[in-house]
């Protein structure tokens, strides 16, 4: 049996040769238009590719029945916008340790902390782009500020690294990068209220 949402689909699987004839037809189907497919199950047991095309080494013949699980796009951006509230903690708390490891001179150690928090900060600032045009926020004046803000603040920042003025980037993380941080969280709640009104719809 072939299953979608613990719906069946009608389909055979001997009218396949393999797995990924398979899950190339599902996802050609229409049924999952607007949804994310966050697990395939084979004759019950979870499955993921190890390599490319994996999918095409399981013959038919060795399948008794394929289930795949998808939840809604607008769903998934909702919880993703749930934990980006505890990214934006994390964001303040990283800052604020950097700030303090370079004013008691602990170069070495603030460096390596401020680089995980540039790596953090990328990864986020790409995730809030991605869920913004999902979302087609209406406005989003919020964004583009706080874009803005964090890019100008970026490029002091790197300035103020090359120049290897600690106590300056330590200024400006504690009293700049902070509150740009924290006003992410407005943004952050828009996402929330649009991916909120679309699930309702």
């Amino acid at each position: 049996m072939i299953s979608v949402d613990g719906r069946s689909t009608g389909m055979d699987i001997k009218q396949f040769q393999n797995l990924e004839e398979i899950l190339v037809t599902i996802m050609g189907g229409g049924e999952l238009e607007g949804r994310v497919v966050t697990d395939v199950f084979v004759n019950n047991e979870c499955f993921s590719e190890i390599y490319p095309h994996q999918a095409e080494d399981i013959e038919a013949d060795e399948i008794q029945s394929v289930e795949v699980k998808s939840v809604a796009v607008t769903d998934m951006a909702l919880d993703i916008t749930r934990e980006l509230d505890k990214v934006v903690r994390l964001m303040d708390h990283g800052a604020r340790r950097v700030a303090e490891l370079f004013r008691q001179a602990e170069d070495a150690e603030a460096l390596e902390v401020y680089q995980d928090l540039m790596d953090v900060t990328r990864d986020f600032l790409n995730m809030i782009g991605v869920l913004r045009n999902e979302a087609l926020v209406r406005g989003g004046e919020a964004f583009n500020e706080a874009a803005e803000e964090i890019s100008t603040l970026f490029s002091e920042m790197l300035e103020v690294l090359e120049n290897e003025d600690w106590i300056l980037l330590a200024d400006l993380l504690e009293y700049e990068f902070i509150p740009a941080v924290e006003r992410w969280k407005k943004v952050i709640a828009e996402l929330q209220e649009n991916f909120q009104a679309a699930a309702k719809e």
